[in-house]
């Protein structure tokens, strides 16, 4: 049996199914091909970002993903650093998003993954262009100039097979991509040589003990014997619920090794019950190319992390969004096949700079601080290295910093001579390749209830008759656009610009105090056409 979609995407974990909200919502077809028929129940990917709890906004499902945590309301998330042990005498709580908070529209959430993945398969289920085909596995791939055609069986059954063809397939199926493998692209990265443990349990003991400090999600451990490499606990909820990733020698083997390592990293003794072990290897990975020909990768299939600093599903969410827009663009007509290339132009120096200067900078960083400095040798520089360590400054100028952005884009007017990266600064001032920062219009609506499914020109104080070369351009390309008119004043003013033209991801593409002297070659380029 043959059937034919716009897109079929292969792998049904949260990128997958997010991407295929993303598509349902501008009205393309698509089947999401995924091997489990139930999420699996490990509670990974638990720091979802603001920009994330953006996306949940966007989809209609921020609220019902909040009510689906398991944190009691307002419990702090946010990390323990110790040194040594959880009983150490030297820890200190860093700041976390609530240094960005005000930038975004959603404020952060925390969940296991799986209660993620409730949500967004609750919300497919209301997707009528969604053809979820749960319990199948990819199992070949050819594409040529009609189309890209994947061949699926069941699970159940292995001699069960179809064929579904599309105008794109999108791999979105894990680390261990078949997509990535069958259409030919290769990986690069770091591997740090070092099997890392993930244990789950309870343990009622080890909430009690850790009283001590002030409340948190996260409780990292920087031992001076690991290199850099960090023990750590997370909640899964309050008060018996716990992960735990460590480095583990090859003589950890059993779960009684494993309790021996939790009690180790604790610093006292206690009592738990495992409800997984499992072990892993440390490395990182980012495909080598995003796309081949028909073929795209999206999430854990492009770039594969270490669960150190949350970055991994926030980073594929990021993806779905940006190629989600993008892909129905090309399938309605009025995107360009610069558009669809600029997916791997934008996102991958996103997960190349992710992976080397966050999570491989972060280990290096921690290494050489714990190679220089030990309370045995010298106490008095070890206490005085140790409260630099904590200082607010570095914390903030990290998550300050970290602002993924698209200036180099070739589909965005960004200034001469710019890169995409993750280092930026957060500000309120629209700039052209770099996310909106939400603020309120004079009718007292925040700006991103105002934004629409396509593109969005914010037009502060402009008079209506200047803007009808734009709104003409757009007609005419078939470009969806929405124009917002608003006084020029207020928090409006904070953009810095009197016209702001924002992508259906919530980036701006350009900015200006009047409107373009070539409204159809702005428009052309923001949609890949030139």
């Amino acid at each position: 049996m043959k059937q034919r979609y716009h897109v079929v995407i292969v792998g049904g974990g949260p990128v997958g199914v997010a991407l295929a909200i993303e598509l349902s919502r501008r009205n393309v077809t698509c089947a999401l091909v995924e091997r489990h028929l139930t999420p699996q129940r490990i509670p990974k990917g638990q720091n979802l970002s603001p920009r994330t709890l953006e996306h949940f906004f966007f989809w209609g499902i921020a609220d019902d993903l909040r009510a689906a945590r398991l944190l009691p309301p307002g419990y702090p998330i946010g990390t323990i650093t110790a040194y040594g042990n959880l009983m150490s005498e030297y820890w200190f709580a860093s700041p976390g998003h609530e240094l960005v908070r005000d930038y975004y529209y959603q404020a952060n959430e925390r969940l296991p993954q799986y209660l993620t993945e409730e949500v967004l398969r609750r919300r497919l289920a209301q997707c009528p262009t969604v053809t979820p085909l749960f319990g199948w596995t990819a199992t070949a791939i050819t594409q040529d100039e009609g189309g890209v055609h994947v061949t699926i069986a069941a699970e159940a059954h292995r001699r069960q097979t179809q064929t579904l063809t599309a105008d794109y397939l999108v791999g979105c199926d894990g680390a261990h991509s078949t997509v990535r493998a069958q259409a030919g692209i290769d990986r690069t990265g770091i591997d740090f040589g070092q099997r890392m443990v993930l244990a789950v349990f309870r343990s009622r003991q080890l909430h009690d003990a850790l009283q001590r400090f002030p409340a948190r999600t996260t409780y990292r451990v920087l031992h001076p014997d690991l290199r850099g490499y960090w023990q750590f606990f997370g909640r899964v909820d309050v008060g018996e619920g716990w992960f735990f990733h460590a480095p583990a020698p090859p003589s950890v083997q059993t779960p009684q090794d494993v309790h021996a390592l939790l009690q180790q990293a604790a610093g006292f003794p206690f009592a738990c019950a495992f409800e997984h072990v499992g072990f892993w290897e440390l490395r990182i990975a980012v495909a080598q190319r995003y796309q081949a020909g028909r073929v795209l990768l999206a999430g854990d299939a492009a770039h594969s992390h270490p669960p150190y600093g949350g970055f991994g599903l926030n980073t594929g969410f990021e993806d779905a969004v940006n190629l989600g827009w993008k892909l129905a663009a090309v399938v309605q007509g009025w995107g360009g096949a610069r558009l669809l290339a600029s997916y791997e132009q934008e996102r991958r120096p996103i997960a190349v700079q992710t992976c080397e200067g966050m999570i491989a900078g972060g280990i290096e960083q921690d290494r050489a601080f714990l190679e220089r400095y030990h309370p045995d040798r010298d106490r008095q520089e070890f206490e005085r290295a140790w409260q630099e360590l904590a200082g607010a400054p570095r914390f903030h100028l990290r998550i300050q910093s970290y602002e993924p952005h698209y200036e180099g884009s070739p589909v965005v007017v960004g200034p001469p001579g710019a890169q995409c990266g993750v280092q930026g600064a957060h500000t309120f001032v629209a700039r052209a390749g770099h996310h909106l920062a939400p603020r309120r219009l004079s009718d007292g609506r925040n700006v991103y209830e105002a934004l629409g499914e396509g593109f969005t020109l914010l037009a502060f104080g402009v008079d209506d008759a200047a803007l009808s070369p734009l709104r003409e351009a757009a007609r005419a390309l078939g470009v969806p656009l929405e124009v917002v008119a608003d006084r020029h004043e207020g928090e409006g003013r904070d953009y810095g610009a009197r016209l702001v033209l924002v992508r259906p991801d919530q980036y701006v593409a350009w900015v200006g105090d009047a409107p373009p002297p070539d409204a159809h070659a702005l428009l052309r380029r923001v949609v890949g056409r030139e």
